[in-house]
């Protein structure tokens, strides 16, 4: 009889644990598109309203567990800042182009046909190409008449970038609806804090900090391939 017990009790945890570990696994291949907002954190502050851009790019996604799975993206987005000025004629922008590779925890909750997700990772990038916008000669901004230099930060205007390398974190909330058995359509609201500084950030530079951070709204098909 006692070992009837043990023999009922090793086959019943044996069943649990088969239930709560089976789940049929699935692997997502897809892209995305959306559009940006960002601007620089620096330090000390400089007057910046949120510049638009946009962003795309691929992402492979692997779910092994139950309301869990992991993302890898590469993407390119635009990010920088647009200067503020309260005298309108004058206007600045300056643009940095990224190639970005997240690397995101995938949480995600409902069924089968929507879901809500949680993204959150880290994310490594490096500046392919940037380029300045401005309607005066921002070079020479000492010799523009009426060109606002007190109590204000300029040198961000001709700063050199020191570093194209870039890491931060990320972090989104979304929904993801169901098309049919393999397609699928997403709609995420994510955060990048940037942690680099582009600019060079030594004692006798004028920032110590010059990070970016972005908003994004993203649109992304899905399709799962297993």
């Amino acid at each position: 009889m006692r070992r009837l017990v043990i023999l009922l009790a090793v086959v019943t945890c044996c069943q649990c644990l088969l239930a709560q570990t089976h789940y049929e696994g699935s692997i997502t291949v897809g892209g995305k598109a959306g559009a940006t907002l960002s601007r620089m954190q620096f330090n000390p502050s400089v007057p910046q309203q949120f510049l638009p851009g946009m962003m795309a790019g691929a992402t492979f996604r692997y779910i092994e567990e139950r309301h869990f799975g992991l993302i890898l993206e590469v993407n390119m987005e635009q990010r920088g800042w647009k200067e503020f000025y309260e005298r309108t004629d004058f206007q600045y922008q300056r643009r940095f182009t990224y190639l970005q590779m997240p690397m995101l925890t995938h949480i995600f909750f409902g069924s089968d046909r929507v879901k809500g997700f949680f993204n959150c990772g880290p994310e490594i990038g490096y500046m392919i190409a940037h380029s300045t916008s401005s309607n005066f000669d921002y070079e020479h901004y000492e010799d523009i008449e009426n060109f606002p230099i007190a109590n204000r930060h300029n040198e961000q205007l001709i700063e050199p970038i020191k570093s194209k390398f870039d890491y931060g974190i990320s972090a989104g909330l979304g929904m993801e609806v169901g098309l049919a058995a393999r397609h699928s359509l997403s709609l995420e609201g994510r955060f990048y804090y940037g942690l680099r500084d582009v600019f060079s950030n030594h004692k006798k530079d004028p920032f110590s900090g010059s990070s970016g951070m972005s908003i994004m709204v993203i649109l992304g098909y899905n399709y799962r391939i297993k």
